[in-house]
């Protein structure tokens, strides 16, 4: 932790350290820089820069090298409630409630937290909104075991293939292949009615909402590096997802 000589947290390092928990738990790029530009303000130092990429935070306080951070995101998960937190922190400072060093020890206390819900809580909202999204697509009430079986044991197979193969496209792929015959199983077991609308609602835990929106929002407020970056980001999830059926429809 970087200290200035009157004892005071560096706020550079409190700009960066809000920004990467922001980032790295699913928030927008503009919303990142905005963010970090309003607690540098609040602590006196108006004219800050910064730049904001989905793998990389580079941030500056009045253009100075000796305040020049950059900041690698190696990782990116969805957890708005630490998108939450932090902007709740912004806002306590932005109104003088917070002195840098207790912004700072609040924003590690985040950042070391681990906020997720318990697995067995993800895996079976997942397999229940697929069932519910079997019925919300015109599917059959028949439609909804089948759906809420595929897309549960997908989701599984999803979590675990990542933690044996950290390669995100490959473990959708995997998931989204393991969903088909499952679906398609589950279909010739007499289990559903229509096939094409338990494949639908059984994958759609695994496509990328979240991705999708953020870069369209990065696109409107003219972040076009971070809103094509991401945009490729969810066409690949989409391609593997495709890919992954296509694969099960054509051997069947």
């Amino acid at each position: 932790m970087h200290v200035h000589p009157n004892g005071n947290v560096e706020i550079t390092q409190i700009c960066l350290l809000a920004g990467k928990i922001m980032l790295a738990s699913g928030a927008e790029t503009y919303r990142v820089e905005d963010t970090m530009m309003r607690i540098a303000d609040a602590y006196g130092y108006e004219n800050s820069h910064s730049y904001v990429t989905p793998t990389g935070i580079i941030f500056a306080i009045n253009g100075a090298v000796s305040t020049t951070r950059l900041f690698r995101i190696a990782t990116r998960s969805t957890d708005l409630q630490k998108v939450t937190l932090v902007n709740d922190i912004s806002r306590a400072i932005t109104r003088g409630e917070l002195s840098p060093e207790e912004a700072y020890k609040k924003l590690k206390r985040i950042d070391s937290a681990n906020l997720a819900y318990p697995v067995w809580l993800q895996i079976a909202a997942a397999a229940i909104s697929s069932g519910c999204f079997a019925i919300m697509f015109r599917g059959t009430w028949p439609d909804f075991l089948p759906a809420l079986i595929a897309g549960g044991i997908g989701f599984v197979s999803y979590i675990y293939v990542h933690r044996l193969i950290p390669i995100k496209f490959f473990a959708e792929f995997m998931a989204a292949t393991i969903t088909g015959l499952l679906s398609y199983f589950c279909y010739q077991a007499g289990l559903g009615n229509e096939l094409d609308k338990i494949i639908i609602s059984a994958v759609m835990p695994l496509v990328p909402g979240l991705v999708i929106t953020n870069a369209v929002r990065d696109l409107m407020a003219g972040h076009l590096v971070s809103g094509l970056s991401k945009g490729a980001e969810a066409f690949l999830t989409a391609f593997a997802i495709g890919a992954g059926i296509a694969f099960v429809m054509s051997i069947y």
